[in-house]
Protein backbone atom coordinates (compact mmCIF):
# COMPACT_ATOMS: atom_id res chain seq x y z
CA UNK A 1 0.00 0.00 0.00
CA UNK A 2 2.83 2.37 0.90
CA UNK A 3 4.59 1.54 -2.37
CA UNK A 4 1.41 2.25 -4.34
CA UNK A 5 0.94 5.57 -2.58
CA UNK A 6 4.58 6.47 -3.19
CA UNK A 7 4.24 5.69 -6.88
CA UNK A 8 1.10 7.77 -7.05
CA UNK A 9 2.87 10.75 -5.50
CA UNK A 10 5.74 10.33 -7.94
CA UNK A 11 3.38 10.30 -10.92
CA UNK A 12 1.59 13.41 -9.63
CA UNK A 13 4.91 15.23 -9.23
CA UNK A 14 5.88 14.21 -12.75
CA UNK A 15 2.56 15.45 -14.12
CA UNK A 16 2.79 18.68 -12.11
CA UNK A 17 6.30 19.36 -13.43
CA UNK A 18 5.29 19.13 -17.10
CA UNK A 19 1.76 20.57 -17.08
CA UNK A 20 1.09 24.09 -18.36
CA UNK A 21 2.20 26.79 -15.94
CA UNK A 22 -0.30 28.31 -13.57
CA UNK A 23 -0.91 32.08 -13.77
CA UNK A 24 1.50 34.00 -11.59
CA UNK A 25 0.06 35.53 -8.44
CA UNK A 26 2.36 38.52 -8.94
CA UNK A 27 1.05 40.75 -11.73
CA UNK A 28 3.06 43.12 -13.90
CA UNK A 29 2.18 46.79 -13.34
CA UNK A 30 -0.30 48.04 -16.00
CA UNK A 31 2.10 50.68 -17.35
CA UNK A 32 4.77 48.00 -17.97
CA UNK A 33 2.55 45.28 -19.46
CA UNK A 34 3.13 46.00 -23.17
CA UNK A 35 6.87 46.48 -22.78
CA UNK A 36 7.29 43.31 -20.72
CA UNK A 37 5.05 41.32 -23.05
CA UNK A 38 7.04 42.32 -26.16
CA UNK A 39 10.33 41.55 -24.39
CA UNK A 40 9.32 38.08 -23.19
CA UNK A 41 7.57 37.24 -26.46
CA UNK A 42 10.68 38.12 -28.44
CA UNK A 43 12.97 36.11 -26.12
CA UNK A 44 10.63 33.12 -26.24
CA UNK A 45 10.20 33.16 -30.01
CA UNK A 46 13.89 33.49 -30.89
CA UNK A 47 14.85 31.06 -28.12
CA UNK A 48 12.45 28.45 -29.51
CA UNK A 49 13.76 29.04 -33.06
CA UNK A 50 17.41 28.68 -32.01
CA UNK A 51 16.71 25.54 -29.99
CA UNK A 52 14.60 23.97 -32.73
CA UNK A 53 17.50 24.45 -35.15
CA UNK A 54 19.64 22.42 -32.73
CA UNK A 55 17.00 19.69 -32.75
CA UNK A 56 17.82 19.29 -36.45
CA UNK A 57 21.55 19.26 -35.79
CA UNK A 58 20.89 16.22 -33.57
CA UNK A 59 18.61 14.72 -36.24
CA UNK A 60 20.76 15.07 -39.37
CA UNK A 61 24.03 13.51 -38.18
CA UNK A 62 23.18 10.15 -39.75
CA UNK A 63 22.64 11.76 -43.17
CA UNK A 64 26.14 13.25 -43.07
CA UNK A 65 27.93 10.05 -42.06
CA UNK A 66 26.24 7.63 -44.48
CA UNK A 67 29.02 7.56 -47.06
CA UNK A 68 31.89 6.96 -44.57
CA UNK A 69 29.85 4.20 -42.91
CA UNK A 70 29.17 2.50 -46.26
CA UNK A 71 32.67 2.90 -47.69
CA UNK A 72 34.29 1.57 -44.51
CA UNK A 73 32.09 -1.51 -44.66
CA UNK A 74 30.60 -0.71 -41.26
CA UNK A 75 26.97 -0.58 -42.44
CA UNK A 76 25.28 -1.02 -45.83
CA UNK A 77 22.89 1.39 -47.56
CA UNK A 78 19.99 -0.96 -46.79
CA UNK A 79 20.95 -1.10 -43.10
CA UNK A 80 21.26 2.69 -42.96
CA UNK A 81 17.84 2.96 -44.58
CA UNK A 82 16.40 0.80 -41.81
CA UNK A 83 18.18 2.83 -39.12
CA UNK A 84 16.80 6.02 -40.63
CA UNK A 85 13.34 4.46 -40.80
CA UNK A 86 13.50 3.54 -37.11
CA UNK A 87 13.96 7.20 -36.28
CA UNK A 88 11.25 8.40 -38.65
CA UNK A 89 8.64 5.84 -37.59
CA UNK A 90 9.30 6.57 -33.92
CA UNK A 91 9.14 10.28 -34.72
CA UNK A 92 5.83 9.82 -36.54
CA UNK A 93 4.06 8.09 -33.67
CA UNK A 94 5.80 10.30 -31.14
CA UNK A 95 4.69 13.44 -32.91
CA UNK A 96 1.10 12.21 -32.90
CA UNK A 97 1.14 11.36 -29.19
CA UNK A 98 3.26 14.32 -28.11
CA UNK A 99 1.17 16.70 -30.22
CA UNK A 100 -1.87 15.86 -28.11
CA UNK A 101 0.12 15.91 -24.86
CA UNK A 102 1.87 19.22 -25.61
CA UNK A 103 -1.46 21.10 -25.67
CA UNK A 104 -1.53 20.57 -21.89
CA UNK A 105 2.19 21.07 -21.19
CA UNK A 106 4.80 23.59 -20.11
CA UNK A 107 6.47 24.12 -23.49
CA UNK A 108 9.83 25.10 -21.99
CA UNK A 109 10.22 21.95 -19.91
CA UNK A 110 8.72 19.63 -22.51
CA UNK A 111 10.94 20.87 -25.33
CA UNK A 112 14.06 20.90 -23.14
CA UNK A 113 13.59 17.27 -22.13
CA UNK A 114 13.34 16.09 -25.73
CA UNK A 115 16.45 17.94 -26.88
CA UNK A 116 18.49 16.80 -23.86
CA UNK A 117 17.76 13.11 -24.52
CA UNK A 118 18.40 13.57 -28.26
CA UNK A 119 21.83 15.04 -27.48
CA UNK A 120 22.62 12.13 -25.16
CA UNK A 121 21.66 9.63 -27.89
CA UNK A 122 24.07 11.29 -30.33
CA UNK A 123 26.76 11.24 -27.66
CA UNK A 124 26.22 7.53 -27.06
CA UNK A 125 26.26 6.68 -30.79
CA UNK A 126 29.52 8.53 -31.31
CA UNK A 127 31.01 6.77 -28.29
CA UNK A 128 29.86 3.39 -29.60
CA UNK A 129 31.55 4.17 -32.92
CA UNK A 130 34.85 4.91 -31.18
CA UNK A 131 34.55 1.73 -29.11
CA UNK A 132 33.81 -0.29 -32.26
CA UNK A 133 36.90 1.09 -33.95
CA UNK A 134 39.12 0.05 -31.06
CA UNK A 135 37.55 -3.28 -30.09
CA UNK A 136 36.22 -4.65 -33.37
CA UNK A 137 32.62 -4.78 -32.13
CA UNK A 138 30.61 -6.88 -34.66
CA UNK A 139 28.89 -4.71 -37.22
CA UNK A 140 25.56 -6.49 -36.68
CA UNK A 141 25.63 -5.50 -33.01
CA UNK A 142 26.43 -1.91 -34.03
CA UNK A 143 23.54 -1.97 -36.52
CA UNK A 144 21.07 -3.17 -33.87
CA UNK A 145 22.34 -0.63 -31.34
CA UNK A 146 22.13 2.19 -33.88
CA UNK A 147 18.60 1.21 -34.92
CA UNK A 148 17.41 1.16 -31.28
CA UNK A 149 19.16 4.39 -30.33
CA UNK A 150 18.09 6.23 -33.46
CA UNK A 151 14.54 5.09 -32.75
CA UNK A 152 14.80 6.64 -29.28
CA UNK A 153 16.13 9.77 -30.95
CA UNK A 154 13.06 9.80 -33.19
CA UNK A 155 10.71 9.79 -30.22
CA UNK A 156 12.53 12.57 -28.40
CA UNK A 157 12.82 14.57 -31.63
CA UNK A 158 9.02 14.53 -31.74
CA UNK A 159 9.02 16.62 -28.56
CA UNK A 160 10.33 19.65 -30.48
CA UNK A 161 7.81 20.76 -33.11
CA UNK A 162 4.54 20.61 -31.09
CA UNK A 163 5.68 22.90 -28.24
CA UNK A 164 7.49 25.16 -30.70
CA UNK A 165 4.29 25.79 -32.67
CA UNK A 166 2.13 25.94 -29.54
CA UNK A 167 4.37 28.76 -28.30
CA UNK A 168 3.07 30.81 -31.24
CA UNK A 169 -0.52 30.21 -30.17
CA UNK A 170 0.27 31.25 -26.61
CA UNK A 171 2.29 34.37 -27.45
CA UNK A 172 1.02 35.67 -30.83
CA UNK A 173 -2.42 36.82 -32.00
CA UNK A 174 -4.00 35.17 -35.05
CA UNK A 175 -3.27 38.22 -37.21
CA UNK A 176 0.50 37.70 -36.84
CA UNK A 177 0.71 33.93 -36.60
CA UNK A 178 1.29 33.28 -40.34
CA UNK A 179 4.36 35.49 -40.55
CA UNK A 180 6.02 34.12 -37.44
CA UNK A 181 5.07 30.55 -38.30
CA UNK A 182 6.92 31.01 -41.59
CA UNK A 183 10.03 32.12 -39.71
CA UNK A 184 9.75 29.16 -37.33
CA UNK A 185 9.43 26.83 -40.32
CA UNK A 186 12.77 28.17 -41.57
CA UNK A 187 14.67 26.98 -38.51
CA UNK A 188 14.89 23.32 -39.65
CA UNK A 189 16.75 24.53 -42.75
CA UNK A 190 19.15 26.45 -40.52
CA UNK A 191 19.73 23.32 -38.44
CA UNK A 192 20.31 21.23 -41.57
CA UNK A 193 22.69 23.84 -42.96
CA UNK A 194 24.72 23.86 -39.75
CA UNK A 195 24.73 20.07 -39.71
CA UNK A 196 25.84 19.59 -43.30
CA UNK A 197 28.52 22.30 -43.15
CA UNK A 198 29.92 21.93 -39.62
CA UNK A 199 29.21 18.26 -39.01
CA UNK A 200 30.42 17.49 -42.53
CA UNK A 201 33.68 19.29 -41.79
CA UNK A 202 34.11 17.40 -38.51
CA UNK A 203 33.41 14.05 -40.19
CA UNK A 204 35.85 14.77 -43.04
CA UNK A 205 38.54 15.84 -40.55
CA UNK A 206 38.13 13.38 -37.67
CA UNK A 207 35.86 10.54 -38.75
CA UNK A 208 32.16 9.68 -38.69
CA UNK A 209 32.15 8.95 -34.95
CA UNK A 210 32.92 12.59 -34.17
CA UNK A 211 30.00 13.76 -36.30
CA UNK A 212 27.66 12.32 -33.68
CA UNK A 213 29.71 13.84 -30.85
CA UNK A 214 29.60 17.27 -32.48
CA UNK A 215 25.83 16.99 -32.91
CA UNK A 216 25.53 16.19 -29.20
CA UNK A 217 27.33 19.44 -28.36
CA UNK A 218 24.87 21.34 -30.55
CA UNK A 219 21.96 19.74 -28.73
CA UNK A 220 23.31 20.70 -25.32
CA UNK A 221 23.71 24.27 -26.55
CA UNK A 222 20.03 24.24 -27.52
CA UNK A 223 19.08 23.00 -24.04
CA UNK A 224 20.89 25.95 -22.49
CA UNK A 225 19.09 28.37 -24.83
CA UNK A 226 15.68 26.96 -23.87
CA UNK A 227 16.39 27.22 -20.16
CA UNK A 228 17.61 30.80 -20.38
CA UNK A 229 15.28 32.43 -22.91
CA UNK A 230 11.92 30.62 -23.18
CA UNK A 231 8.80 31.32 -21.09
CA UNK A 232 5.71 29.10 -21.07
CA UNK A 233 2.75 31.52 -21.16
CA UNK A 234 2.18 35.27 -20.69
CA UNK A 235 -0.02 34.47 -17.70
CA UNK A 236 2.81 32.60 -15.96
CA UNK A 237 4.81 35.84 -16.07
CA UNK A 238 2.08 37.97 -14.53
CA UNK A 239 0.72 39.20 -17.87
CA UNK A 240 -2.78 39.00 -19.36
CA UNK A 241 -3.51 36.35 -22.00
CA UNK A 242 -2.53 36.99 -25.62
CA UNK A 243 -6.21 37.58 -26.50
CA UNK A 244 -6.47 40.35 -23.92
CA UNK A 245 -3.10 41.85 -24.82
CA UNK A 246 -3.88 42.02 -28.54
CA UNK A 247 -7.55 42.91 -28.27
CA UNK A 248 -8.39 39.76 -30.23
CA UNK A 249 -12.04 38.77 -30.35
CA UNK A 250 -12.88 35.87 -28.04
CA UNK A 251 -14.13 32.84 -29.98
CA UNK A 252 -16.63 30.24 -28.72
CA UNK A 253 -13.90 27.59 -28.95
CA UNK A 254 -11.71 29.50 -26.46
CA UNK A 255 -13.94 28.32 -23.60
CA UNK A 256 -14.38 24.74 -24.83
CA UNK A 257 -12.38 21.90 -23.21
CA UNK A 258 -9.16 21.01 -25.01
CA UNK A 259 -10.17 17.34 -25.24
CA UNK A 260 -13.42 18.26 -27.04
CA UNK A 261 -11.55 20.36 -29.59
CA UNK A 262 -9.01 17.60 -30.15
CA UNK A 263 -11.81 15.14 -30.96
CA UNK A 264 -13.23 17.69 -33.41
CA UNK A 265 -9.86 17.84 -35.15
CA UNK A 266 -9.85 14.06 -35.64
CA UNK A 267 -13.26 14.19 -37.33
CA UNK A 268 -12.45 17.01 -39.78
CA UNK A 269 -11.93 15.63 -43.33
CA UNK A 270 -9.75 18.58 -44.29
CA UNK A 271 -7.11 17.61 -41.72
CA UNK A 272 -6.88 14.12 -43.25
CA UNK A 273 -6.43 15.58 -46.74
CA UNK A 274 -3.67 17.82 -45.43
CA UNK A 275 -2.07 14.83 -43.68
CA UNK A 276 -1.99 12.83 -46.94
CA UNK A 277 -0.58 15.78 -48.89
CA UNK A 278 2.04 16.41 -46.24
CA UNK A 279 3.13 12.76 -46.45
CA UNK A 280 4.24 13.26 -50.05
CA UNK A 281 5.89 16.59 -49.20
CA UNK A 282 8.04 14.82 -46.64
CA UNK A 283 8.96 11.98 -49.00
CA UNK A 284 10.33 14.48 -51.53
CA UNK A 285 11.96 16.69 -48.91
CA UNK A 286 13.63 13.89 -46.95
CA UNK A 287 14.77 12.16 -50.12
CA UNK A 288 17.09 15.06 -50.92
CA UNK A 289 18.04 15.78 -47.28
CA UNK A 290 18.67 12.16 -46.41
CA UNK A 291 20.16 10.79 -49.64
CA UNK A 292 21.34 13.88 -51.52
CA UNK A 293 24.92 13.68 -50.24
CA UNK A 294 25.23 10.02 -51.24
CA UNK A 295 23.55 10.67 -54.62
CA UNK A 296 26.02 13.44 -55.46
CA UNK A 297 28.96 11.21 -54.52
CA UNK A 298 27.90 8.02 -56.27
CA UNK A 299 25.84 9.26 -59.22
CA UNK A 300 27.78 12.44 -60.03
CA UNK A 301 31.24 11.79 -58.62
CA UNK A 302 31.52 14.65 -56.09
CA UNK A 303 33.65 14.36 -52.94
CA UNK A 304 32.11 14.16 -49.46
CA UNK A 305 33.07 17.78 -48.77
CA UNK A 306 31.61 19.08 -52.05
CA UNK A 307 28.45 16.98 -51.70
CA UNK A 308 27.88 18.18 -48.14
CA UNK A 309 28.42 21.77 -49.21
CA UNK A 310 25.92 21.51 -52.09
CA UNK A 311 23.19 20.07 -49.89
CA UNK A 312 24.03 22.49 -47.06
CA UNK A 313 23.69 25.52 -49.34
CA UNK A 314 20.37 24.23 -50.59
CA UNK A 315 19.11 23.80 -47.02
CA UNK A 316 20.18 27.34 -46.15
CA UNK A 317 18.25 28.70 -49.12
CA UNK A 318 15.21 26.70 -48.01
CA UNK A 319 14.91 29.32 -45.28
CA UNK A 320 13.93 31.80 -47.99
CA UNK A 321 11.20 29.45 -49.17
CA UNK A 322 9.49 29.10 -45.83
CA UNK A 323 9.66 32.82 -45.08
CA UNK A 324 8.43 33.53 -48.60
CA UNK A 325 5.48 31.19 -48.07
CA UNK A 326 3.85 33.36 -45.41
CA UNK A 327 4.29 36.52 -47.42
CA UNK A 328 3.03 34.96 -50.65
CA UNK A 329 -0.07 33.37 -49.14
CA UNK A 330 -1.01 36.26 -46.81
CA UNK A 331 -0.05 39.32 -48.87
CA UNK A 332 0.13 38.42 -52.55
CA UNK A 333 -2.62 35.78 -52.70
CA UNK A 334 -4.73 37.18 -49.82
CA UNK A 335 -5.04 33.91 -47.92
CA UNK A 336 -5.66 31.72 -50.99
CA UNK A 337 -3.23 28.98 -49.97
CA UNK A 338 -3.73 26.79 -53.07
CA UNK A 339 -2.30 29.34 -55.53
CA UNK A 340 1.24 29.56 -54.09
CA UNK A 341 1.25 25.78 -53.53
CA UNK A 342 0.54 25.16 -57.23
CA UNK A 343 3.11 27.71 -58.39
CA UNK A 344 5.84 26.50 -56.04
CA UNK A 345 4.97 22.85 -56.68
CA UNK A 346 5.56 23.12 -60.42
CA UNK A 347 8.93 24.82 -59.85
CA UNK A 348 9.80 22.19 -57.23
CA UNK A 349 9.06 19.31 -59.60
CA UNK A 350 11.10 20.84 -62.44
CA UNK A 351 14.14 21.55 -60.24
CA UNK A 352 14.10 18.07 -58.68
CA UNK A 353 13.95 16.51 -62.14
CA UNK A 354 16.94 18.61 -63.22
CA UNK A 355 18.91 17.54 -60.13
CA UNK A 356 18.18 13.85 -60.63
CA UNK A 357 18.30 13.56 -64.42
CA UNK A 358 20.87 16.12 -65.58
CA UNK A 359 24.61 16.18 -64.98
CA UNK A 360 26.29 19.52 -64.37
CA UNK A 361 29.13 20.70 -62.21
CA UNK A 362 29.32 22.14 -58.73
CA UNK A 363 27.55 25.43 -59.51
CA UNK A 364 24.80 23.81 -61.59
CA UNK A 365 23.92 21.32 -58.87
CA UNK A 366 23.86 24.07 -56.27
CA UNK A 367 21.36 25.87 -58.52
CA UNK A 368 19.21 22.74 -58.93
CA UNK A 369 18.93 21.95 -55.25
CA UNK A 370 18.69 25.62 -54.23
CA UNK A 371 15.61 26.15 -56.41
CA UNK A 372 14.22 22.84 -55.14
CA UNK A 373 14.71 23.83 -51.50
CA UNK A 374 13.16 27.28 -51.93
CA UNK A 375 10.11 25.89 -53.70
CA UNK A 376 9.65 22.82 -51.46
CA UNK A 377 9.99 25.22 -48.52
CA UNK A 378 6.92 27.10 -49.74
CA UNK A 379 4.94 23.88 -50.23
CA UNK A 380 6.09 22.49 -46.87
CA UNK A 381 5.23 25.61 -44.89
CA UNK A 382 1.75 25.99 -46.37
CA UNK A 383 0.65 22.37 -46.79
CA UNK A 384 2.22 20.88 -43.66
CA UNK A 385 1.50 23.86 -41.41
CA UNK A 386 -0.54 26.89 -42.38
CA UNK A 387 -3.40 24.94 -44.00
CA UNK A 388 -3.84 22.94 -40.79
CA UNK A 389 -3.57 26.01 -38.56
CA UNK A 390 -6.21 27.78 -40.66
CA UNK A 391 -8.70 25.04 -39.82
CA UNK A 392 -8.20 24.24 -36.14
CA UNK A 393 -8.96 26.18 -32.94
CA UNK A 394 -6.03 27.63 -30.99
CA UNK A 395 -6.27 25.13 -28.13
CA UNK A 396 -6.05 22.12 -30.48
CA UNK A 397 -2.95 23.22 -32.39
CA UNK A 398 -0.84 20.36 -31.06
CA UNK A 399 -3.45 17.75 -31.97
CA UNK A 400 -3.64 18.95 -35.57
CA UNK A 401 0.14 18.96 -35.90
CA UNK A 402 0.29 15.52 -34.32
CA UNK A 403 -2.10 14.06 -36.89
CA UNK A 404 -0.31 15.71 -39.81
CA UNK A 405 3.03 14.73 -38.28
CA UNK A 406 2.31 11.01 -37.96
CA UNK A 407 1.28 10.83 -41.61
CA UNK A 408 4.30 12.86 -42.72
CA UNK A 409 6.92 10.91 -40.84
CA UNK A 410 5.48 7.46 -41.47
CA UNK A 411 5.78 8.37 -45.15
CA UNK A 412 9.30 9.71 -44.61
CA UNK A 413 10.24 6.50 -42.81
CA UNK A 414 8.87 4.35 -45.63
CA UNK A 415 10.82 6.54 -48.05
CA UNK A 416 14.07 5.97 -46.17
CA UNK A 417 13.68 2.19 -46.17
CA UNK A 418 12.45 1.96 -49.77
CA UNK A 419 15.12 4.36 -51.03
CA UNK A 420 17.88 2.38 -49.34
CA UNK A 421 16.67 -0.83 -50.97
CA UNK A 422 16.24 0.74 -54.42
CA UNK A 423 19.63 2.45 -54.38
CA UNK A 424 21.54 -0.72 -53.55
CA UNK A 425 25.29 -0.44 -52.93
CA UNK A 426 28.49 -2.52 -53.09
CA UNK A 427 26.76 -5.53 -51.52
CA UNK A 428 23.93 -5.32 -54.08
CA UNK A 429 26.10 -5.11 -57.19
CA UNK A 430 26.44 -1.34 -57.29
CA UNK A 431 24.47 1.87 -56.88
CA UNK A 432 21.44 2.51 -59.11
CA UNK A 433 19.37 5.69 -58.72
CA UNK A 434 16.97 5.14 -61.66
CA UNK A 435 14.02 3.57 -59.84
CA UNK A 436 14.41 5.74 -56.76
CA UNK A 437 14.37 8.89 -58.91
CA UNK A 438 10.95 7.91 -60.30
CA UNK A 439 9.73 7.32 -56.74
CA UNK A 440 10.94 10.72 -55.57
CA UNK A 441 9.53 12.61 -58.58
CA UNK A 442 6.10 10.97 -58.30
CA UNK A 443 5.94 11.91 -54.62
CA UNK A 444 6.89 15.51 -55.43
CA UNK A 445 4.05 15.70 -57.97
CA UNK A 446 1.42 14.36 -55.54
CA UNK A 447 2.65 16.71 -52.80
CA UNK A 448 1.09 19.72 -54.50
CA UNK A 449 -1.60 18.18 -56.75
CA UNK A 450 -3.62 16.72 -53.85
CA UNK A 451 -4.06 19.92 -51.78
CA UNK A 452 -4.74 22.04 -54.89
CA UNK A 453 -7.40 19.60 -56.14
CA UNK A 454 -9.02 19.39 -52.70
CA UNK A 455 -8.71 23.08 -51.78
CA UNK A 456 -12.46 23.69 -51.40
CA UNK A 457 -12.66 21.04 -48.69
CA UNK A 458 -9.89 22.62 -46.61
CA UNK A 459 -12.18 24.96 -44.70
CA UNK A 460 -12.75 25.43 -40.94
Amino acid sequence: MRTFAGNGIGIMKFYSYYRISKPSETKVAPERVQEEYRRLRSRTFWGVCAAYAQYYVCRMALSVVKQPLIDSGTLSAAQLGLVGSAMLFAYAFGKFVNGFIADYCNIRRFMTTGLLVSALVNLLMGTLGIVQGHTGLPTMMLFIAFALLWGVNGWTQSMGAPPAVISLSRWFPLSRRGTFYSILCATPYLGKFLSFILTGFVVASLGWQYGFLFSAVGGLLGVAILLVFVSDTPESKGLPSVQELSGEETLPTDSMPTATLQRWVLRHPGIWIIALSSAFVYIAQYAVSGWGVLFLQKAKGFSLEASSQIIAISEALGIAGTVLAGWLSDTVFKGRRAAPVLLAGLVCLASLAAFLLLGGGYAANIAFVAVFSISIGVVYCIVSGLMALDIVPRKATGAALGLVGISSYVAAGIQDAVSGLLIGGPDAGGYDFTAVSVFWLASCLLAFVIPVAAWRRLKP
